[in-house]
């Protein structure tokens, strides 16, 4: 794991309690734009992620630069320059929210959730939303919590499992799935919900074959 990292993790763990209006702003705008209410609200669409976009490379409804009839490897190198814009803008968004302490506002916005959800404490919310955008925070979060007594090992068992499956949901969602976007016909809110819906999911399959091995020892002691 880079050192970059690692003092990321350390100055976000000595500011949890410092939660100003500005984390709250930047969640509240980052929530917005991303899940796509704002698209056909007249001004404030221009807020909306998919309309900062914008259509670059499109010059008209049936031509793009790409051209037309299939050029092998140079018409993808070209399609791929269309997606720049799109992860460019996306992961620099984050980055500038994150500084601002949208992290830290979504953490306490989600730790009420967490038991009633996968029946994990509360400390594990802020290494939960820092998984979003790195694998890496959210582990090294994980593992302080574990070494300090925080979390069980089951707790880290169920917590482990959530992680893993699509690890670094947000990043990874603009990055790779960056081709689908445009002719997606959800927003990209609504798919990083059904993502996380699913990873809850997953949680629980582990939370429960837990608690039934738990069950089973019980009952043959």
């Amino acid at each position: 794991m880079a050192e970059k990292d690692v003092a990321t993790t350390v100055d976000e763990k000595d500011y949890e309690h410092h939660l100003t209006w500005r984390g709250w702003l930047s969640f509240v705008v980052i929530a917005l734009s991303f899940s796509g209410v704002l698209k056909d609200m007249g001004p404030l669409s221009a807020f909306d992620f998919t309309v900062l976009v914008g259509k670059f490379g499109k010059i008209s409804d049936t031509f793009t630069f790409i051209g037309k009839g299939g050029i092998g490897a140079s018409e993808g190198f070209m399609f791929a320059i269309t997606l720049m814009p799109t992860v460019i803008l996306a992961l620099g968004f984050v980055r500038a929210v994150e500084s601002q302490g949208a992290l830290l506002a979504a953490e306490r916005v989600i730790r009420p959730l967490l038991r009633p959800l996968m029946g994990l404490p509360g400390y594990v919310g802020l290494a939960l939303i820092s998984s979003f955008t790195t694998t890496d925070v959210g582990a090294v979060i994980t593992r302080d919590l574990v070494e300090e007594g925080k979390i069980t090992d089951d707790e880290r068992t169920i917590f482990v499992a959530y992680q893993y499956a699509a690890s670094g949901t947000l990043a990874n969602t603009i990055n790779c799935g960056a081709p689908l976007m445009p002719i997606s016909l959800l927003s990209f809110g609504i798919i990083f919900i059904v993502e996380i819906i699913v990873k809850i999911i997953g949680a629980n399959i582990v939370r429960f074959y837990l608690m039934f091995r738990r069950k089973k020892a019980g009952g043959a002691a």
